[in-house]
């Protein structure tokens, strides 16, 4: 490659990286409008303090986990290449895009454990999924570690396909998130004596709508320059992205009965479900996609939250995570060749790609809040609940003028 060429690339991951990085304001602003007024520093807070984590966590374990890459060279070598690394620094800005990936992680647990969880423990738990236990995932998938694609085109003949990380980072968050829901248990008042819900408005549907929009923007950057090289991108991945966001708009609109909420939340759990197949769907499928994601969000909240009595704040189970599986299923169908796709995927390949995530997802989500709750503990006190994470942990409100009586 011509240095112009290389660095066309650099800047075309760089905005990437930017793009991605600006979601984590939607994350933080989508909880931010989501949760009591009480707890919204806590999230504003939280989500900033988990990128930083994630980044330093990423940076000296996580990315050698997943790529085999370390950087402890010199700077001469991580920007010149050689040793592993590309010239003027593609590699780093490739870690740049790759960590606000990663980060995702912790951002998307954040709002099913709001208004509850310990701030430590969170920080703590940050560490080792940034660190170590998403890697690995990522790792099998994005970089064929251990065999686990290798026999997957042996057995199918073809390879677990997860363009963007429908599974790989959505599913993989939602199901983590859910052993920590589980294990936390509801929030003090969400449901009466006999388990009947009781509700909790959100308290701003502005703040929401904004970080809403603010990942529908990013989210562009997320699926289109995962193609991480100029040569490699595709119009066709911008446009199934549109498709698959409208789709899930306009579905949860009905199935959520006009509700804002899920409103704002359809177009995400259509983003999330078109990650894994947005560069071989045609856009039509894609439509079909986000809008079967969009009613799966809306009746997974329903059903987690009414009949499960799980108290998944933002509903992160339901958007990331199941329809995050939703998403590395439908790429296995809605790809192939005989309904339009460029084909190149197996459904029996993305069926298990898909289950192996989640399962281990689940499991290693109940063993890193369980491992906390037992030695740190991960819920805050009666008091502390009832007083807000704000002021519990923070030592200030939203609005501090108000804590003075003015």
């Amino acid at each position: 490659m011509t240095d112009t060429n290389v660095g066309g690339d650099v800047f075309f991951v760089l905005m990437g990286a930017i793009l991605v990085f600006a979601m984590h304001g939607g994350f933080a602003f989508l909880e931010v409008g989501t949760v009591r007024q009480k707890n919204q520093v806590n999230a504003l807070v939280k989500i900033l303090v988990d990128f930083a984590i994630s980044t330093v966590a990423y940076f000296f374990v996580g990315f050698a986990v997943a790529y085999g890459t370390s950087f402890f060279v010199n700077a001469a070598t991580l920007s010149g290449g050689g040793g592993g690394f590309e010239l003027q620094g593609l590699t780093l800005v490739k870690f740049f895009f790759l960590t606000t990936f990663a980060a995702a992680i912790p951002a998307i647990i954040s709002g099913g454990i709001a208004e509850r969880m310990k701030f430590l423990p969170q920080c703590l738990a940050t560490a080792v999924l940034v660190g170590i236990v998403y890697p690995i995932f990522e790792g099998i998938v994005w970089n064929s570690n251990f065999g686990f694609q290798g026999w997957l085109e042996a057995s199918f003949g073809v390879p677990f396909h997860d363009f963007a990380g429908s599974v790989v980072v959505h599913a993989v968050g939602g199901w983590i998130a859910l052993g920590a829901v589980v294990l936390l248990g509801a929030r003090r008042g969400r449901y009466d004596s006999r388990g009947k819900p009781i509700g909790i408005p959100p308290s701003s549907l502005p703040w929401l709508a904004m970080g809403s929009w603010m990942l529908c923007v990013g989210w562009f950057g997320f699926n289109v320059m995962s193609a991480q090289s100029l040569s490699g991108i595709s119009g066709l991945v911008a446009i199934n992205s549109l498709m698959a966001m409208v789709g899930g708009i306009l579905t949860a609109l009905i199935a959520g009965r006009n509700d804002p909420g899920f409103v704002h939340n359809g177009a995400l759990a259509g983003l999330v479900a078109v990650c894994a197949g947005s560069d071989i769907m045609h856009p039509i499928g894609s439509l079909i996609v986000g809008g079967i994601a969009g009613v799966i969000f809306v009746k997974g909240f329903e059903f987690c939250q009414n009949r499960l009595k799980i108290d998944d704040v933002l509903g992160v189970w339901p958007l990331h995570g199941i329809c995050g599986a939703w998403g590395g299923l439908a790429a296995g169908v809605f790809g192939l060749e005989s309904l339009g796709g460029l084909g190149g995927v197996s459904p029996l390949s993305q069926i298990a790609g898909t289950l192996a995530g989640v399962a281990y997802a689940l499991v290693v989500g109940f063993v890193v809040y369980g491992v906390l709750k037992r030695f740190v503990g991960i819920r805050l006190s009666a008091e502390n609940e009832h007083l807000g994470a704000d002021l519990a942990i923070h030592k200030i409100s939203a609005n501090p003028e108000h804590d003075l009586g003015r």
